[in-house]
């Protein structure tokens, strides 16, 4: 079992005696997320620390637009709900790359494809992906490159 999937469990255990709803929530639905993921496909596996973080980076990613979406329509309690599980998933994932950082990720990756105008973006973003995996949203990534590539 991966690492990061055995300090879900064990936080979980651990909100549950704290009597922690939100984390406890937060933690129920991201280990259902992963078990899931794990059964998906032809046959049951284990996941990897990998794979359990982009699960978790697609379930922060749900509760970040689904708090926008809350937020828009006027129902600022549940907006907030969405925020605080949004914050929970945080804690388990890598730390975002700046705006900086990302920007030389870029540029990096744009003289590493040799790529030129933006209809080159498709091989900025396969020597780019590997290296921002989990530290940055596709979204971010992608109007980074197109803006690097347009000029």
């Amino acid at each position: 079992m991966s690492a990061l999937k055995d300090k879900l469990k064990a936080d979980l255990t651990t909100s549950m005696k704290a009597r922690d709803e939100v984390r406890t929530r937060t933690l129920r639905m991201a280990l259902a997320a992963v078990s899931t993921e794990e059964v998906a496909g032809a046959e049951a596996r284990e996941l990897s620390d990998d794979e359990v973080v982009k699960v978790l980076t697609k379930e922060a990613k749900k509760r970040r637009e689904a708090s926008e979406a809350f937020a828009g329509a006027g129902r600022d309690e549940q907006a907030q709900a969405e925020r605080d599980e949004h914050a929970v998933l945080e804690g388990y994932l890598p730390a975002q790359l700046s705006d900086e950082e990302l920007d030389r990720l870029v540029q990096e990756a744009i003289a590493e494809s040799g790529a030129e105008g933006p209809k080159a973006m498709g091989q900025v973003m396969k020597v780019l992906n590997p290296k921002v995996a989990g530290r940055a949203e596709g979204g971010r990534v992608a109007q980074a490159v197109r803006a690097r590539l347009a000029g």
